[in-house]
């Protein structure tokens, strides 16, 4: 993937995450990716696609509510990621998913400071 398209995704996901506590930015698998407390739960797969950590029923559900905007492949059936369409997402919703995945990796002392 082009730098600049790596750089401004990467831009937008820490401008919504930037009211959690604790984001660190890393890399996973080669990709940029944002962690809380060494965890992963996001990161750029590729210009168009994100890998959010998610539960599984939480995973079912959305890929059936929006399928326009979450996905799976066979290599994610049955693990705790879900694939989003970059694009498809608006920030409110990107925003709200990123706040629910790191809540569901952050430890439990770091949850209760945020509420």
């Amino acid at each position: 993937m082009p730098d600049d398209e790596n750089d401004a995704l990467l831009a937008r996901l820490q401008r919504l995450s930037q009211h959690l506590p604790g984001v660190e930015t890393g890399t996973s698998y080669g990709t940029p990716a944002l962690k809380v407390a060494g965890k992963l739960f996001l990161r750029i797969k590729d210009a168009d696609t994100l890998v959010l950590m998610a539960p599984l029923d939480e995973k079912e559900r959305l890929i059936e509510m929006a399928p326009d905007i979450y996905y799976e492949t066979d290599h994610y059936r049955g693990w705790p990621a879900l694939l989003i369409r970059a694009a498809a997402i608006d920030d409110a919703e990107l925003q709200h998913r990123i706040t629910e995945a790191w809540r569901y990796k952050a430890p439990a002392k770091l949850r209760k400071t945020f509420g």
